[in-house]
């Protein structure tokens, strides 16, 4: 269910090379009650603005000059995993209404701006992109830790991949696989296999960059996704990270566990130029870590 205090609370971006059309969007806005409203003039930005913040709602100007709306929406879906562009277009020229639509933007705004039109598309459209997002997150999210699941790993994988072609950087993943839980659920119950799991679920995700992807790929299984890194290094000291945060001890109910991880890593473009590589990579690279004596990390062959 989505309340009226989560439409007013959803990220809003304005983009427009005019400064004066942005402010008047982010005072009408603000003055509606919605309480994050940016903006930027530069329309070469945007794509990276919202790989890094996930806007809920970009309203696009059409018509700039040197990068027009229609290139930014064209970046835009290199971003989003499922195609769906949260953007509400702005142009004031009527044969572009249904170019932006045709595009992937989901509504239009004429210019010049009937404001409390404004205030209602903004709303209306907030409302739908929050329940899209919530209807995929159910799809998406491992039910028990909250973190990405495996197809959503393989989704972030992908633009990851993108990235590192287009950028000529480096992304890798991690696979990991805890030692021994088996008898955590055999001595101690699976409620408390269950609890270790959540636990667990936190340090990690809280142990990575929040551009990063953590997933639970099944039973005692992870993966975490590392976007734009600089080489091995870079991944290797994340691995280390993971397998010295996970090793400190468990208060469940007053009873105190360890438990520790064994980890594989696999590096693009070096071990895999697509996600299915790059997993197998990393899954044969976790078990010559079990191999080696378990809590361990190490890089594919």
């Amino acid at each position: 269910m989505i309340s009226a205090s989560d439409i007013l609370r959803g990220k809003i971006l304005i983009v427009d090379d005019q400064k004066t059309n942005v402010l008047l969007l982010e005072r009408t806005l603000l003055a509606a009650g919605f309480l994050s409203v940016t903006s930027t003039t530069k329309p070469a930005e945007v794509s990276e603005l919202h790989r890094v913040n996930r806007y809920d709602l970009i309203l696009l100007d059409i018509e700039m000059p040197v990068m027009d709306g229609f290139v930014v929406m064209s970046g835009l879906k290199e971003v989003e995993a499922d195609g769906y562009l949260p953007v509400l277009a702005l142009t004031a020229e009527p044969a572009h209404k249904l170019r932006a639509l045709e595009c992937g933007a989901k509504d239009f705004l004429s210019k010049p701006f009937d404001l409390t039109e404004v205030v209602m598309r903004v709303k209306n459209m907030l409302e739908v992109r929050l329940l899209h997002a919530a209807a995929r997150a159910s799809a998406l999210l491992d039910p028990l830790t909250g973190l990405a699941n495996r197809r959503l790993l393989s989704d972030r994988m992908s633009l990851a991949l993108a990235d590192a072609r287009r950028n000529k950087s480096a992304m890798a993943v991690i696979y990991l696989d805890l030692d021994g839980f088996k008898l955590v659920n055999n001595t101690h119950g699976h409620a408390a296999g269950d609890s270790l799991l959540q636990m667990v679920a936190k340090r990690i995700t809280a142990a990575v960059r929040e551009v990063d992807t953590a997933a639970r790929l099944g039973g005692d299984e992870f993966a975490v996704a590392l976007w734009r890194i600089e080489g091995i290094g870079d991944a290797e000291r994340v691995a280390r990270k993971l397998i010295e945060t996970v090793a400190l001890p468990y208060d469940l109910g007053g009873v105190t566990l360890s438990v520790t991880t064994s980890a594989g890593i696999a590096l693009y473009p070096e071990h895999g130029g697509d996600a299915e590589a790059l997993m197998k990579r990393a899954d044969t690279a976790l078990y010559a870590a079990k191999a080696s004596g378990k809590n361990a990390f190490h890089v594919a062959a």
